[in-house]
């Protein structure tokens, strides 16, 4: 399996998220309402060495991507991480228009006839037969047009998703995902859980391997289920050959300090780390601290 970024850095600080202050996720959100602020801060990244993005899939990605790729001579080779579906997008598609005429504005807008017409064949294909793998890749595909032409390297289905799907212990869907992933992309499959034990172990039990695992993981157990010890363990018991890990959220939304944060992530079994930052200092400072022994 193809060896992933040890630091990746992360989107959540462009879109006006952070999960313990509302006051900060404002004050996020104004700053980057100028996309030129966002390329600043990719400059940054770029700067301090990362040479590789997670990026959802939301409005704002679009642009994004394709600044990268009108200014490809500017910047470094990079490999990107798309995270899809960006569930925000589709919740207020839905409450604005409604699931029916949503599902048309998703599926089948920006394309030219021939496209249109068989998008339109397949789509229609999985909702009379309900075939939910077709209606699977075709989404996928839909998310995925944004981040034509950029050097893809995981793909990663968000945790809203997987862990629904994981709930409902649907193999078959986390198989043919990993498959179209693979074949369609030549890419990795990823998948962002709120429970990495469980997930590795579902995983192992249906024989599903090679696949990417990025979860919250950081010493005061925030957003990780059930409890650090666990994630500890499997971590430690874990083969990267056959699952890599990426921690996200190692600060815990700011309630460990950086140096304490990551002396804590550096002695796990991790392959890489997720961050996100907005200012040279923080970023300069989190890629120095940044040495995993995993």
């Amino acid at each position: 399996m193809d060896t992933i970024d040890t630091i990746v850095f992360g989107d959540n600080q462009f879109f006006g998220i952070n999960h313990m202050s509302q006051e900060k996720a404002q004050q996020l959100a104004e700053k980057f309402f100028d996309i030129e602020n966002i390329y600043n801060v990719y400059r940054l990244a770029l700067d301090a060495g990362v040479r590789a993005v997670m990026l959802n899939s939301n409005d704002r990605a679009k642009e994004i991507c394709e600044h990268f790729r009108d200014n490809a001579s500017k910047y470094p080779s990079l490999n990107w991480y798309p995270s899809i579906p960006y569930p925000h997008k589709y919740a207020n598609l839905v409450a604005e228009k409604g699931i029916f005429p949503a599902i048309n504005e998703v599926l089948f807008k920006d394309n030219s006839a021939r496209k249109v017409m068989g998008m339109i064949t397949k789509g229609s294909a999985a909702v009379v037969t309900k075939d939910a793998v077709k209606l699977m890749q075709l989404l996928i595909d839909v998310e995925m047009k944004m981040f034509k032409g950029l050097d893809v390297k995981v793909v990663f289905l968000q945790n809203i998703i997987t862990d629904l799907i994981l709930g409902y212990g649907l193999m078959d869907i986390f198989y043919e995902y990993c498959e179209y992933i693979r074949k369609k992309y030549d890419a990795l499959p990823g998948l962002i859980t709120q429970n990495m034990p469980y997930l590795k172990q579902k995983f192992e039990d249906w024989g599903i391997t090679k696949v990417v695992i990025c979860a919250s993981y950081n010493k005061i157990g925030y957003l990780m289920s059930p409890d650090v010890e666990s994630y500890e363990k499997a971590a430690q018991q874990n083969n990267p050959y056959d699952y890599q890990l990426m921690a996200m959220s190692t600060l815990a939304s700011g309630a460990v300090p950086a140096r304490e944060a990551y002396d804590f992530i550096n002695q796990q079994n991790l392959q890489s780390v997720v961050f996100g930052a907005s200012s040279k200092r923080n970023i300069d400072e989190t890629v120095s601290l940044i040495n995993l022994a995993g």
